[in-house]
């Protein structure tokens, strides 16, 4: 329950906002004395204050002045006589939040009020989520609280003290950069330099430049000479993204280098030693690439000291609100909006949908119903069509017919899977929150839209 603090030297005002403010559902406390005020503050937390700016002994604005000094976040709000409109103005300067004229329109200042508590929600939310995503689901910028993933991080963590290769598996757009990423930073090289290359992205004369480096005029337009990743990477970390792109040729080379722990520039003839770690990762089968003779088994061997794969998002379904909180934060500070909100019936599309392009394409997901939608909520409507159109999920299996009601669908969905979890939890939301992988308060606007309360809920 939010708690305002009331300061006035007039006891008929106090008990007027007294009364006002309790009918709206606020925990109140008075003081007809800023001194007591100033004590009552240093003593207890309250999320919003309310203060006449002309008082005996203390005014407002010094109270306002303490205020800000100890807790800069809480919303101020002066009340000042007409006289005293100049103090209000310098007021704002000094950081109180609004400011309101007696004699006051009651609605007025409860349209303020609520305002500034609206803000002081925000805030905690924020700080809420940001904690409880870096604390309890985050690993080094990934976010899930799934067994898979969490067998992600405890093998990266087991590796990251070591210097072997690795091998990253994993289907495009699953995350196989962060997990290298996550490896080196936590490794006893992270105070050194990680530098990725996409093998596949680049021909081969020019991919073996830019891992080896070359030597002056060891090719049309090689006009100086040029320091290779291994050689920028020295003592941290390479990652060759998509290493099952890597030509022959280049293999060999990679090979040796892997062998030696030397390499030799493009066009030179000096052997240069270096000491780095090799991350690899793919999104293919190497195993059946070496059985086409696509890629070198020796060099397999030589990478595959230790392997992992990452799990499509598909297998990791109750992580996909933690990444869409994720998200939703990450783009509306990018784009300075305000944090939005998903509707339940959205979460649910969004948790149905089978993710072929896995994170990365959520992520895209989020990114675009930011951008485009003006309203705080993202509702369905917000949402690209080949989410809600039938046929794009494996999961939709109602025949599509005239009359079909979308809505009702996903509430009858919904419906089943939250009578489900109250009754695995004998009706307790709390815990049928958890279950569901929502929060209490989405739990609470599900049982109360899909009229479950006679189900014992509690």
């Amino acid at each position: 329950m939010d708690r305002i603090l009331l300061i006035d030297d007039e006891k008929a005002i106090l008990d007027l906002l007294s009364v006002i403010f309790k009918k709206m559902g606020y925990q109140v406390e008075t003081s007809l004395s800023a001194a007591r005020a100033l004590k009552l503050f240093e003593k207890e937390d309250f999320d919003l204050i309310i203060s006449d700016i002309k008082m005996p002994e203390i005014s407002g604005m010094q109270i306002l002045k303490s205020v800000k000094k100890t807790k800069p976040d809480v919303p101020f709000i002066i009340i000042t006589a007409y006289g005293t409109i100049k103090q209000a103005v310098e007021a704002l300067k000094a950081g109180a939040m609004d400011y309101i004229v007696k004699p006051f329109d009651v609605e007025e200042l409860k349209i303020i009020v609520e305002k500034g508590l609206e803000q002081v929600h925000l805030r905690k939310e924020n700080v809420f989520l940001k904690k409880e995503l870096k604390e309890k689901y985050s690993f080094e910028n990934m976010i899930g609280k799934s067994k898979k993933i969490k067998e992600v991080f405890d093998l990266i963590e087991k590796i990251a003290g070591t210097d072997s290769t690795v091998i990253i598996s994993g289907e495009s757009g699953t995350g196989k950069e962060m997990v290298a990423r996550a490896a080196h930073y936590l490794s006893r090289r992270k105070d050194k330099s990680f530098v990725s290359i996409n093998c596949g992205a680049l021909p081969e004369n020019l991919l073996e430049s830019e891992l080896f480096g070359h030597a002056k005029g060891a090719f049309t337009g090689a006009v100086v000479q040029k320091r290779g990743l291994f050689e920028v990477a020295e003592k941290g970390t390479v990652l060759l993204d998509e290493v099952g792109e890597m030509s022959p040729m280049t293999q060999v080379k990679l090979l040796r280098a892997l062998q030696d722990r030397k390499i030799r520039r493009v066009g030179g003839t000096q052997e240069i030693p270096v000491d780095v770690r090799i991350i690899a990762a793919t999104n293919q089968n190497l195993k059946e690439k070496i059985k086409r003779e696509e890629f070198r088994e020796d060099l397999f061997y030589r990478l595959n000291v230790i392997s992992m794969t990452v799990p499509p998002l598909r297998e990791r379904k109750e992580d996909i609100p933690l990444l869409v909180t994720h998200f939703l934060k990450k783009y509306c500070q990018k784009m300075e909006r305000r944090m939005k909100r998903i509707t339940p019936e959205v979460m649910n599309v969004l948790e149905a949908h089978v993710w072929p392009g896995n994170v990365r394409e959520l992520e895209n997901v989020i990114e675009r119903m930011v951008a485009i939608e003006e309203r705080e909520t993202i509702t369905l409507g917000s949402l690209p069509a080949e989410l809600t159109t039938p046929g794009q999920n494996e999961t939709t299996e109602q025949e599509i017919k005239e009359g079909f009601d979308l809505n009702e669908t996903i509430d009858q969905i919904s419906r089943k899977y939250v009578r489900s979890a109250l009754e695995e939890t004998q009706g307790n939301q709390k815990k049928a929150a958890a279950l569901l992988g929502i929060n209490y308060r989405s739990l609470r606007y599900l049982i109360e839209k899909l009229g479950l309360k006679e189900k014992g809920a509690r």
